[in-house]
This record gives C-alpha cells, structure tokens and sequence, in this order.
C-alpha cells in the first residue's frame, strides 16, 4: 500500500532520514519506534506526504506520491500529527464534521450522509456523548478521541497517527490503542503510528520499525525487534526484555531484574 525507497529528509542541511526503505501493506498495524531525535516524526510526515524528501520517493498504492492531488489523498489517507490542534470554540460535532472536507465537492454542503458518517466515527471512537461540548471544554484523552474521530470521518483506508498517546495516564493510552486494533480488526484499517512507549507499541503492533540515527535499525514483529541485545545497542542504555505472560508479547524494563 505504502512504500519509501532511499528516503533522506535534511532540516536546514543536517540530516534525519538517511536512506530509509519501508514497505506497508494493506491491513497492517505498523508502530514506529526508536530514541528521541532518531526520526520517527519526520518519517511519518514523509510516508503522510506532509513534507518532501530531500531525496528518494514515497508511493502510495504504486503511484507516487507527488502525482496524487491532496484532495484524492485525504479521501484513502488521514494523517493525524502532534501539531493538531483546534482552539477556536467549535463543539465536537462540527470538529468530526471536518473530516468530510476532502468529498465535498466546491461550494456543497454537508448532507444527511456526511452526518451518518460522522455519527458512526464518532461512536467508534467513543465519543458521542461529547458530541454538543465545546473541544476546547475537554480533556486531552477525549480530545485525541475526538480527532481519530475526525481522522474515521474522512473514510480513510489508511490512518497515520503521530504518538497518539503522549502526555495521557494509563487508562487513556490504553483505550487509544484498543481503539486502533479494533478498527484495525473490524474494518480492515491500515494503521501506522509512532510511539515513544516500547511496551504499548509492543503490546498492539503486527509489525515494528526500529529507527536509529535516521536509518532503520530493525523490523519485524515484536519478539524480533523488542530483544536485549538490539534495544541496549540503539538506545545505550542495559535494559531487561521479559515476556508478559498474559498476552506472550515482550515488555522491557530499565535495569538488570531477577526473571
């Protein structure tokens, strides 16, 4: 579905990407992980079309992606970074509502078909009740419900999401994921997300890409990129990789613990 070949990204001539090469398949749940500063962001907003390589190509679906119009992108791709933000007083329904922008023709208005697609994203994202309160009148976890809900509304068939999680407690960073995998599994979403957190990316991803300095470290599932040896190498630091006996997925934590 998505592909990067030789993909290097420089910021005012230093370099961050340095010759990735990724490939992400339709109906895959891809987490990007790795140390801060080692490109996670820049990549996504790359694989997003949000920004444009210093060299190499993004495809999507085989066409690249420079040759895709913006408006025929946001209906297959919702891409959904750090920087999103609404401060202006909107309620939440008209905050999901904006997710239909990219099927409007010009100068057409929202019709009974564009509320029932709003309606069921926002029910998939748990936030219907929400629905008459102003966005900027709720907390962070809803607020980044409120936005995949919007992301739902765009009918993607891809959906990029930038540390979904940052600054959220436990419970919220688990219902953000448990969101993700139930879409993932019900509609057969791709879903590509960058996470700071191992054991959340871990925990919920079919496929991990390992970053360091820019390149590609590792990839594969879990247990082939969560290991000691791969993680005490790229972060410099001694961690411990344990297996959680509930879900048989890896967890690592900092330090030398007895098994």
């Amino acid at each position: 579905m998505l592909s990067a070949r030789n993909l290097h990204y420089s910021y005012n001539s230093h370099p961050v990407l340095r010759g990735i090469d990724l490939d992400v398949a339709a109906s895959e749940f891809v987490g990007i992980i790795g140390p801060n500063g080692s490109g996670k962001t820049t990549l996504l907003r790359s694989l997003g079309g949000i920004i444009k390589p210093s060299l190499g190509s993004v495809s999507f679906e085989g066409h690249p992606l420079g040759e895709v119009s913006r408006i025929q992108l946001a209906k297959r791709l919702a891409c959904l970074t750090q920087t999103v933000n609404v401060n202006l007083p909107f309620s939440v329904w008209q905050v999901v509502l904006l997710g239909r922008n990219p099927h409007l023709k010009r100068f057409q208005r929202l019709g009974k078909r564009d509320d029932q697609i709003a309606t069921a994203a926002m029910k998939d994202a748990a936030v219907e009740d929400l629905a008459d309160k102003l966005i900027t009148e709720i907390s962070a976890g809803e607020r980044q419900r409120v936005f995949i809900a919007m992301a739902l509304t765009q009918q993607p068939d891809l959906l990029m999401l930038d540390e979904p999680t940052s600054h959220l407690d436990i419970a919220h960073q688990v219902r953000i994921y448990e969101l993700l995998t139930r879409l993932h599994r019900d509609r057969s979403l791709t879903v590509v997300v960058v996470s700071h957190d191992l054991n959340l990316a871990a925990e919920y991803c079919q496929k991990l890409v390992l970053l360091n300095n820019g390149q590609v470290a590792c990839v594969g599932s879990a247990p082939e990129v969560i290991r000691k040896e791969i993680l005490e190498e790229v972060y410099g630091t001694e961690v411990t990789v344990q297996t959680n006996r509930s879900t048989n997925r890896p967890h690592v934590m900092l330090g030398k613990h007895e098994a």
